[in-house]
C-alpha cells in the first residue's frame, strides 16, 4: 500500500534554491518536505561551481608551481623539479569537498526539522505528486509546493556526450588522466572556465565558438585581458565556427576524436582526446509531470512564468532558480528560496533586486554588476565612466594581479552620480564584487565611496580609485 503523507511545504529538488528554501521554511516551524532524487546540493555544489573551482585553483597552483621550477625560478623561489601532476589524486580531493559540502546541506536540513525524501517525484496534480523511492512509492500532497528542478546541459543532436570521448561539464570534472588535446564547443563562461584550468594543467585547447566572440555577455574592453591570455598560453579560439560533427577513430589507448566545424564557409577539422560541449543549460521541466500542475509558461516557452515573489499562476505553487528564468545563477535561486519560505510563512517579501551579480572565473577572472556602459546608454543614461588599473595598485602588484591588464571600472549616471554598474577583470577581482553589488542595492552615489575609508594594501583601492577617476580626480593614475 503506497504511503501517504501531507505537508505544509514540499520542495522539489536540494539545489542551491531548494535547500535554502527548505532550511529557511524549517527555520520558521513550517512542516517541510524536500524531494531530491540524486545528492543534497544540486548542479551547483555536485558537478557544477564547487567541483570546478575546485578544479581552477588546483590548476592555479600547478601553474604557479611550474613557475618555481623553472630555470630561474620565480620571487626568488627555485623548485628543485617540475611538479607532477597526479589526475586521479586532483580528482578524489575535488570530490572530498563535494561530499563534506553535500553532508552539512544534509545536516542543516535535519537540523530545521526539515524531511529529506530521496527519490524521484512525478505529479499528478498542483499540489500532488508520487516520489519513487528505494523503499517504495510515497504520495505527498502539500498545501504549498515550491518547483526547484535546476537545469541540465545542452547536448548536441549530432554530438551528444557519452562522458567518454565527447563530455559535458560533469564528464569534464571526472577526469581520470589528463588528455592531451581537447576541444571546447561553446565559448561561453563555463567552456572557458574548464578551457583556462586544462590549459594551465597542461593541455592543448581550442575552443569553437558559433558567434563573432568568446563570451559574448561582456563587451570587448572586458574581454580584451582574458583573450590575450588565451592567446599567449596558445588556447586556439576559432570563433563564427559552428561544430557540425564528431567521430571516433582508432582503437584502444590510440583512440581519438574527429572533430569537423565550418568556418567562413569551408569545413575543417582536428583531431584529439576529448570533446567538451559546453553550449548552454536548459531548464529540467520535463518528463516529471509539470503539465499536469496547470503552470503557465513565459512567452519563451523554456521556463515557467512567475511574479516577483516567484509565484505561478496556480495559487500555492511557486517556482525558484533555473526553471524560473534568465539568470540561470545559483545565488539568484537561494535568494528566491530564502524569500518564497518567508512568503508562505506569512511575511511580506518581493524578489526586486537592483542587480543580480555575474562572475567569471577564468583567467583573469571577470566581474559585472548592474549596468555596462553600453546598456546604460541603450536606456538613454546619460553616463561618466571611470576605470582604474590593477598595475596601478599596490596590493595587486604584491599578488602579481595586474599581470593580465586588469581594470575596475565603474559606471554612473552624470546628472546625480548614481552609480548604475560596476565591472572588473583581473586575477582575484571576483572577491570583490560583494562592494560593488552593495553599492549599487543601497543606491551609492560616486560621492559615498570617494568618501569611504578603504584600507591600504588592499585590491578595494582600485574600486576607490575607479570612482575618483569618474569624479576627475583619481590620486594614483594620471
Amino acid at each position: 500500500m503506497t504511503e501517504i503523507r501531507k505537508c505544509q511545504v514540499l520542495i522539489i529538488g536540494a539545489g542551491p534554491g531548494g535547500y535554502v528554501a527548505g532550511i529557511r521554511a524549517g527555520q520558521l516551524g513550517l512542516d517541510t518536505i524536500v524531494v531530491e532524487g540524486d545528492k543534497s546540493g544540486g548542479t551547483c555544489l555536485i558537478r557544477g561551481c564547487i567541483p570546478s573551482k575546485a578544479m581552477i585553483h588546483a590548476a592555479e597552483r600547478f601553474e604557479s608551481l611550474s613557475k618555481h621550477s623553472s630555470e630561474n625560478g620565480h620571487m626568488g623561489i627555485t623548485i628543485s623539479s617540475e611538479p607532477v601532476l597526479d589526475m586521479p589524486s586532483l580528482i578524489s580531493w575535488k570530490d572530498s569537498i563535494v561530499e563534506r559540502l553535500n553532508k552539512g546541506v544534509e545536516s542543516l536540513l535535519k537540523g530545521a526539522g526539515v524531511d529529506l525524501v530521496r527519490g524521484w517525484a512525478t505529479f499528478t496534480g498542483p499540489k500532488r505528486c508520487t516520489v519513487k523511492t528505494s523503499e517504495g512509492d510515497i504520495e505527498i500532497e502539500a498545501e504549498n509546493v515550491i518547483i526547484a528542478t535546476g537545469s541540465s546541459h545542452i547536448d548536441l543532436p549530432f554530438m551528444p556526450c557519452d562522458e567518454e570521448f565527447i563530455l559535458s561539464s560533469t564528464g569534464a570534472l571526472e577526469l581520470d588522466s589528463l588528455p592531451s588535446k581537447v576541444a571546447i564547443v561553446g565559448g561561453g563562461y563555463i567552456g572557458l572556465e574548464l578551457g583556462c584550468a586544462l590549459s594551465k594543467l597542461g593541455s592543448e585547447v581550442t575552443v569553437i565558438e558559433g558567434m563573432d566572440c568568446v563570451l559574448g555577455i561582456f563587451d570587448k574592453e572586458l574581454r580584451r585581458p582574458l583573450e590575450i591570455w588565451l592567446k599567449k598560453h596558445g588556447v586556439s579560439i576559432h570563433t563564427n565556427s559552428l561544430a557540425k560533427s564528431a567521430e571516433v577513430k582508432g582503437r584502444g589507448a590510440s583512440k581519438k576524436v574527429e572533430l569537423s566545424f565550418e568556418k567562413d564557409g569551408e569545413l575543417q577539422s582536428i583531431k584529439v582526446d576529448k570533446v567538451l560541449v559546453t553550449v548552454g543549460r536548459k531548464p529540467n521541466t520535463k518528463d516529471w509531470g509539470l503539465e499536469t500542475m496547470g503552470v503557465r509558461m513565459d512567452h519563451s516557452g523554456r521556463f515557467i512564468r512567475i511574479d516577483r515573489q516567484c509565484r505561478t499562476n496556480v495559487p500555492g505553487v511557486f517556482a525558484i532558480g533555473d526553471v524560473s528564468g534568465e539568470p540561470m545563477l545559483a545565488h539568484k535561486a537561494s535568494s528566491q528560496g530564502e524569500m518564497v519560505a518567508e512568503i508562505i510563512s506569512g511575511l511580506n517579501r518581493e524578489f526586486d533586486k537592483i542587480a543580480i551579480p555575474a562572475i567569471v572565473f577564468t583567467e583573469p577572472e571577470i566581474v559585472s554588476v548592474g549596468l555596462m556602459p553600453d546598456e546604460a546608454k541603450e536606456r538613454g543614461e546619460e553616463i561618466i565612466v571611470g576605470k582604474f588599473p590593477l598595475a596601478a595598485n599596490g596590493r595587486a602588484l604584491t599578488l602579481e594581479a595586474e599581470k593580465t591588464g586588469g581594470f575596475i571600472r565603474v559606471v554612473a549616471r552624470d546628472s546625480d552620480h548614481v552609480i548604475l554598474g560596476i565591472q572588473a577583470v583581473g586575477s582575484h577581482v571576483a572577491e570583490l564584487h560583494g562592494e560593488f553589488v552593495l553599492a549599487l542595492e543601497m543606491g551609492a552615489l560616486l560621492e559615498d565611496i570617494a568618501d569611504t575609508v578603504h584600507a591600504h594594501p588592499t585590491m578595494t583601492e582600485a574600486f576607490h580609485e575607479s570612482v575618483l577617476k569618474s569624479l576627475g580626480h583619481a590620486i594614483h593614475s594620471a
